[in-house]
């Protein structure tokens, strides 16, 4: 079952990196891949709360931009400092757990009716993609 569960999340991990165009080397963070994606998903975060109620937008709407916003930052942040390898994957899981923190917020969000429950499933089904992402780079920088 475990192998069955791995093999579904590497077929995840392909279809996003099909969505995502890269042209040549990687020379700067915005050729990575992993902050397109983080980015596009901050923006579509961002676009998510602007139809929580008023309260909530500058509550509950403010906490989820930030853990979004935040996952694409530690990734810019990491990727200044990636002359150091331990700096950058210290970046990398920060990231990630950004990435599960925003799953959180989502999740609060349905439950409260602040947000339509399959938006905040689809936001989240990329938020884990994109935690895989973080994961898989971590594993594979620079490995000593």
């Amino acid at each position: 079952m475990d192998a069955r569960r791995e093999v579904n999340e590497v077929e995840e991990v392909k279809e996003v990196k099909e969505k995502i165009v890269r042209n040549g080397p990687v020379r700067k963070y915005t050729d990575l891949l992993v902050y397109k994606q983080a980015y596009g998903l901050a923006l579509d975060t961002s676009k998510l709360t602007r139809s929580f109620p008023r309260q909530e937008q500058y509550e509950l709407g403010r906490q989820v931009r930030r853990s979004s916003r935040s996952v694409a930052a530690n990734i810019v942040e990491g990727w200044t400092k990636r002359t150091s390898t331990a700096e950058f994957k210290r970046h990398l899981v920060i990231a990630s757990g950004e990435a599960a923190e925003t799953k959180f917020w989502l999740d609060l969000a349905a439950d409260e009716g602040f947000a339509a429950r399959n938006s905040c499933e689809q936001l989240k089904a990329e938020y884990s993609k994109l935690g895989m992402m973080l994961h898989n780079l971590w594993k594979e920088w620079r490995k000593i």
